[in-house]
């Protein structure tokens, strides 16, 4: 194991290996990524990984279309030789109240001024796309046909692959353990197999980086919460797009292979770092998704796991440098989001590292926010 590194990156999810990815592309080859499992082992591996340019503040709307254009050419660019299965079947969101089909037309207005080509259909036009969709009870929906899913296994170990290639080192099964702040600097990191003399950390450490945090002294306001999901037995394409509801609380969307992912959120999730399965979020989410799409109350569930949503007090990450610790950086809080944002996180943690001009509108996502109280509200969340 290397014991010097000009970079550390904790986390070997879809952000500390994008963030890998594109700092070795700008030449800092000295990188070392310290994962405490295997490669997608937290987050990233539990994900539902849709990809969605629909979003109700510019911000979002900006990163998101940059990550999925950057999904879009990552095959090719990351020289990868397995596919990381980017299905562009779309979004399809519903909309069960006025309110919302009001923000459904400010959302769409918004993203069409971005370039996003999202629209607003009626409940006819949304059951061209799926035609067993039940509508009843609904107003109307929003689509963006260049929506989508991938793997996120596959997608992430790309850019792993990618940053090795180009001089990176990735130790799995590498638990950090404490990091070394000296006179309000970083100095180095102690892990289970040695110590990495550093000056720089960056925290993408998803679920556990708030105690990642604590070990450089910092207290970041985020929690991590349970959120349960499970996939059907395989079975012939009947779904084309993501299937999503805000008010009804549920996403659902056939991957490559047949099998039906879906989930909902649950606002009595546990607020720790248990990843379980309950029979309750089998129950509600059967209940919720044969209402909208009946046809599925005939297949079977084949698996059901949870991971952590790291959850920041407005439900955005947190981006870029510490003030109070030189040479320690966040990308964590993403509050569900964090895969689909995953290339234009590693674009903006190289930048923020290497000093340069950043290329997205995300400097109010810095910690300061939060002292400061400019929060930055997402009417468009699950």
């Amino acid at each position: 194991m290397k014991t010097t590194a000009e970079v550390v990156i904790i986390g070997g999810g879809i952000s500390g290996a994008a963030t890998a990815y594109y700092l070795t592309k700008k030449g800092v080859k000295d990188i070392v990524l310290v994962e405490k499992e295997y490669i997608s082992s937290g987050a990233t591996g539990r994900c539902g990984a849709g990809i969605r340019q629909q979003w109700g503040t510019e911000m979002n709307c900006i990163i998101s279309k940059h990550s999925c254009e950057m999904f879009e050419q990552a095959q090719e660019e990351l020289g990868y030789e397995h596919d990381i299965e980017f299905k562009q079947g779309g979004y399809l969101l519903l909309a069960s109240t006025e309110k919302e089909e009001d923000q459904f037309k400010k959302n769409i207005k918004l993203q069409n001024s971005l370039g996003i080509d999202s629209k607003l259909l009626t409940l006819d036009e949304a059951k061209e796309i799926v035609p067993f969709l039940n509508t009843d009870g609904l107003v109307c929906c929003a689509f963006h046909q260049k929506d989508g899913h991938l793997n996120p296994f596959h997608a992430t170990q790309a850019y792993v692959n990618a940053a090795k290639r180009l001089g990176a080192k990735i130790c799995t099964y590498t638990e950090v353990t404490d990091i070394m702040v000296e006179k309000g600097k970083i100095v180095g990191v102690k892990t289970n197999k040695g110590y990495i003399s550093t000056n720089v950390v960056v925290n993408a450490a998803g679920g556990w980086a708030q105690k990642i945090g604590q070990m450089a002294g910092v207290d970041l306001p985020l929690y991590s919460e349970r959120h349960q999901i499970l996939v059907s037995e395989p079975i012939d394409e009947i779904l084309k797009p993501m299937v999503m509801s805000f008010s009804l609380n549920l996403y659902c969307q056939q991957v490559p292979h047949g099998g039906i992912i879906m989930g909902r959120g649950d606002e009595n999730e546990p607020k720790d770092l248990r990843v379980t399965s309950s029979w309750q979020f089998l129950d509600e989410m059967a209940k919720t998704v044969t209402r909208i799409l009946p046809p599925l109350k005939n297949i079977r569930v084949l698996r059901q796991w949870a991971g952590l949503y790291n959850m920041s007090p407005d439900r955005q990450p947190i981006y870029g440098p510490v003030d109070e610790v030189e040479g320690f950086y966040v990308a964590a809080g993403f509050s569900g989001h964090g895969f689909m944002f995953g290339p234009s996180t590693g674009v903006i943690m190289s930048e923020y590292i290497l000093g340069e001009k950043m290329s997205l509108p995300v400097e109010g996502l810095t910690l300061n926010r939060f002292e400061e109280g400019k929060l930055i509200f997402e009417p468009s969340v699950v």
